[in-house]
């Protein structure tokens, strides 16, 4: 699944053949048949699991009762930490969700899209609320200036890196929650 998800994002879903997948693994093209019926079943099964896991620990995160500010945080630090585990699933999503969302099999990457942008946006509406963040922060912008600017990371980020995940969430929070002029 590795190797078809980095083959995947690499090439991009149409441009990928069970083939290439294969020799990209080293092995059969037929071989991939015993196990999934389809290229389609192996992105199905790659943007499932990512999707999945990040659902998972945004829950953890939401559960956890912290405040707006604390939310975000950990929100950021958790999409970061989602590029090191799937960096390649999320280069999929982001290239190929508009398209494969077209198709009833991928129906829940809406789902989880609108989940997950309810999630952020709460917390930003949360925030403006309790006068932790400013209140003429347009909320939508702002989610998807955030989502945007911390999703694009994948394609830049490589796991094992000179900065792992945490440090790499760290300098984005500062620089968004604080910015980058000199204060006096």
């Amino acid at each position: 699944m590795a190797t078809a998800a980095e083959v995947f994002a690499a090439q991009g879903y149409r441009a990928t053949t069970v083939r290439k997948i294969a020799d990209a693994a080293g092995m059969l093209a037929g071989s991939l048949y015993y196990h999934f019926d389809s290229k389609e079943s192996m992105l199905d099964e790659i943007l499932a699991t990512f999707l999945d896991e990040l659902r998972s620990r945004y829950d953890a995160v939401l559960a956890a009762g912290l405040g707006p500010r604390e939310t975000i945080e950990a929100l950021v630090t958790e999409s970061f930490r989602e590029i090191d585990r799937h960096r390649a699933a999320v280069a999929i999503y982001q290239k190929e969700s508009p398209h494969l969302r077209t198709q009833p099999r991928f129906g829940y990457l809406t789902a989880s899209q609108r989940k997950f942008e309810k999630a952020w946006l709460g917390t930003l509406e949360r925030g403006v609320a309790a006068k932790v963040f400013r209140a003429d922060l347009d909320i939508r912008l702002t989610y998807r200036f955030v989502r945007d600017t911390v999703w694009v990371a994948a394609s830049w980020y490589r796991p094992g890196g000179q900065h792992g995940p945490e440090e790499i969430a760290r300098q984005y929070l500062s620089t968004v929650l604080e910015g980058i002029a000199v204060r006096d």
